[in-house]
């Protein structure tokens, strides 16, 4: 059976799509408004600015972001494992057409401001990444899991980073997988 797709539901989604493709500041009501098919009056009554439709799909992001951790992670025994496939997937994605980088930091460029709700957003989402860095490294027993995790979360980021400049094409993530490895095996040696 088909789900119907509420207006609410259309505007989220053509506003992700649009905030991941463009940028925040880059796409407008009237764009969003116009390319669900929603008018403007609807959306505003789903999402009473554009600052919550930011934070909606910021907070939508995190969700998918913890979802592929754990899938992407699932099958691995030991935490240098799970680290490693985190990594593996992570080449694979940023290294795709689909890939804009990541909605965190590009919302923490477009609105620098740390008070701004999006850039609050993307602090609690990269603190949390942080700390599932910190917790693995601690139980793969490395000598310096704080300096792991801190490393691995600039590698993460850089990766994020290098597919929103270079797209697929020449991106120097093709080697982060193996990056991730090299830093890992280093402090567990």
């Amino acid at each position: 059976m088909k789900t119907e797709v509420t207006p609410k539901d259309k505007v989220f989604q053509t506003a992700a799509r649009l905030f991941y493709q463009h940028g925040y500041r880059a796409v407008g009501v009237d764009t969003i408004a116009a390319e669900s098919g929603i008018g403007k009056m609807t959306l505003y009554r789903h999402y009473p600015s554009k600052d919550d439709l930011i934070v909606a799909y910021l907070k939508d992001s995190n969700d998918e972001f913890w979802n592929y951790f754990e899938q992407s992670t699932k099958d691995a025994l030991t935490p240098r494992e799970k680290l490693l496939a985190f990594f593996q997937g992570l080449q694979e994605y940023v290294t795709t057409p689909e890939c804009y980088g990541c909605p965190f930091l590009n919302v923490a460029t477009e609105y620098s401001e740390s008070d701004y709700p999006g850039h609050q957003v993307a602090i609690e989402h990269k603190q949390a990444v942080r700390a599932r860095f910190r917790q693995l490294a601690k139980d793969a027993g490395v000598r310096k899991p704080e300096a792991l995790a801190d490393q691995l979360f600039l590698l993460m980021d850089g990766a994020y980073m290098a597919a929103r400049m270079f797209g697929p094409a020449n991106n120097p993530s093709i080697h982060v997988a193996q990056a991730a490895e090299a830093l890992i095996d280093a402090q567990l040696r």
